[in-house]
């Protein structure tokens, strides 16, 4: 019997994740089809001889080593014949918004991961888990032509795993027997919130894959990286996550950042992108129907030196005035010392209008 929540038992539970495939350079694509089959980066305005970082490589691309982080001049180098193309996050909202419109229709009980990610709990429904994954990839492609891939588990982290293991286009069914075999010989990177830190300080102790960590005891885990940090790694190496499905987040805040071609210490060339960033910002804010009463500016220097600055309103906003008034403000209070990298503005303390 489903929860209070309409959410299966955790002993019962099918849950899919849903991971489009290279999203961003997909969908540009789609748009572009003479950049189909052609090593495409996306990120920054599309310069790779200016500052910016991939947001998303092709799988054509990938081939070269490229990867989404990665400085777009470096990315460049590794593949000079590549197409580099800019973000363009609208476009990318409303293609995930037609996704995500097709997953709600399978079931209400969707947690939103992301533009281009998604789980759903199909625990209670009737048809065999494969079957819906293979209905929905279908209907993403007919409505978006684009692809995705399927992992499906009893638990979100194996579900994160399974959809990774055969991209793209793939469906990837896991069960809580398939571990030793199917989970355990992946590298402890395959394990989701395992980054670069927690991998090297598992290889310092002789752990490379998500079986020798599961080999480990829980205690010296826990003496190695603390309770808390050392417990997750031990329940995930088996499998185990009890964490429900979360189908509703209240947003939390907004922001906008820009980063400089060239370092800068023109005050007015600060203060006009500023501005602008203000705007864009009280915009969405508008537009997701949300105001907010923290208003904070951030700078980073040329020598990576960042400093944050807040203010508190009276009232709960998305003025663009009010908001660029607050915003420089907080820019008033910081001393423009050195050169200029980036500058970022953001509104929290968010609540929605329709909210009492």
């Amino acid at each position: 019997m489903p929860g209070d929540d309409g959410q299966a038992p955790a002993a019962t539970r099918r849950i899919l994740h849903i991971d489009m495939d290279a999203f961003f350079a997909a969908v540009e694509q789609q748009r572009h089809p003479e950049w189909a089959g052609r090593p495409l980066v996306i990120g920054g305005r599309g310069d790779p001889l200016q500052r910016g970082v991939v947001a998303t490589a092709s799988y054509e691309a990938r081939k070269y080593g490229i990867h989404s982080a990665m400085p777009l001049r470096t990315a460049y180098h590794l593949c000079p014949d590549a197409v580099f193309a800019p973000v363009d996050y609208r476009e990318y909202e409303q293609v995930s918004a037609k996704i995500k419109k097709i997953l709600r229709s399978v079931t209400p009980l969707l947690e939103d991961v992301g533009i281009d990610e998604a789980y759903l709990d199909v625990s209670v429904l009737p048809a065999p888990a494969e079957d819906l994954a293979r209905d929905i990839k279908q209907r993403i492609r007919a409505a978006t032509g684009l692809t995705c891939s399927v992992g499906i588990a009893p638990n979100k982290l194996l579900a994160k795993i399974a959809s990774d293991l055969q991209k793209p286009d793939g469906i990837t069914a896991i069960a809580q027997s398939d571990i030793p075999d199917r989970i355990w010989p992946l590298p402890v990177r395959k394990i989701p919130g395992v980054g670069p830190v927690t991998e090297g300080r598992l290889r310092a102790m002789g752990v490379e894959t998500i079986g020798q960590l599961a080999a480990l005891a829980p205690d010296r885990l826990a003496a190695a990286f603390g309770p808390s940090h050392g417990g997750f790694l031990h329940r995930a190496a088996g499998g185990v996550d009890q964490r429900p499905l979360v189908t509703h987040r209240e947003p939390k805040s907004r922001s906008r950042e820009i980063t400089f071609q060239r370092d800068t210490d023109d005050w007015q060339a600060v203060a006009k992108v500023l501005a602008a960033l203000s705007r864009e910002v009280a915009a969405e804010l508008k537009r997701e129907g949300c105001r907010g009463r923290t208003v904070g500016v951030k700078l980073r220097f040329s020598d990576f030196e960042t400093h944050t600055r807040e203010r508190t309103l009276k009232e709960f906003t998305h003025s663009p005035e009010t908001i660029r008034k607050a915003a420089f403000d907080c820019l008033g209070r910081l001393a423009l010392t050195k050169k200029v990298r980036l500058v970022g503005v953001r509104v929290g303390d968010l609540k929605r209008e329709d909210a009492r």
